[in-house]
């Protein structure tokens, strides 16, 4: 009996050592996971505080008006932060269609190109409007870059950002959509839409002729039957003339 109770206090101390070293286990996994989600946030704040000091160091260097004479017209670098912000608000996250990721960046080169924004602004106020998985991303892909010692530039960044969200794959996906595309169901109207849309990824010349040949041939039997003898060659002319019939 005694030396039963012996083997079941030995049994008992061994499941309590087994059950110390898998908690100290777990516990151990723990702080790796916490150091690893510390890592990442002082990398976003390092990042957003490089972010700012570009913007400070961008404000101290815009162009101080003379004191005499009419006022000058503003300059690029005039353009500040808070001028960027009027026009465009809208952040990009991680999870997002890549049809949305290439409309952020070309709503943003839009504004740009119409303010002359010089391109060492653009960088910084792209990166200002990343946020959540898109900031990760950056932070990881500068930090690469910055190891391999390539150059961290708009262009650059333009190149990068549409590798990774919109890729080939997808333009090449677009593109047979474009070539495959007929009116079907839709009215003119949204056919047209998505007949200017698609055109955006064809990769071969598209002159006027060519574009309008495509567009009625994608059209309805009736509608072309119709549109067809008129060899109307500007595109605008051509949609608006099957919306009206």
């Amino acid at each position: 009996m005694v030396a039963t109770m012996m083997q079941q206090s030995t049994a008992m101390m061994q499941q309590h050592e087994a059950s110390m070293q898998r908690q100290a286990a777990a516990l151990e996994q723990q702080q790796l996971v916490m150091q690893q989600m510390e890592a990442v946030r002082a990398a976003a704040e390092d990042a957003h505080r490089q972010h700012m000091e570009a913007f400070r160091q961008l404000e101290e260097n815009r162009v101080v008006a003379p004191t005499f004479g009419p006022e000058p017209r503003p300059t690029a670098r005039e353009w500040s932060l808070e001028d960027f912000l009027k026009h465009h608000s809208v952040k990009l996250g991680g999870k997002t269609s890549p049809d949305a990721a290439d409309q952020w960046l070309k709503d943003l080169e839009r504004i740009f190109d119409a303010k002359m924004c010089p391109k060492e602004s653009r960088l910084a106020f792209a990166v200002y409007m990343l946020k959540g998985e898109a900031e990760h991303w950056w932070v990881s892909m500068k930090s690469i870059m910055e190891e391999r010692q390539e150059p961290v530039t708009w262009d650059v960044f333009r190149r990068k950002f549409l590798s990774e969200y919109f890729p080939d794959n997808v333009k090449y996906a677009k593109e047979v959509e474009f070539l495959q595309l007929t009116q079907g169901s839709k009215s003119v109207t949204e056919y047209a839409e998505k007949f200017k849309y698609l055109s955006r990824f064809y990769t071969m010349p598209l002159d006027e002729e060519w574009r309008c040949q495509k567009f009625e041939n994608g059209l309805r039997g009736d509608l072309r039957l119709m549109v067809t003898p008129l060899s109307i060659k500007d595109f605008a002319a051509l949609v608006e003339k099957a919306r009206v019939m």
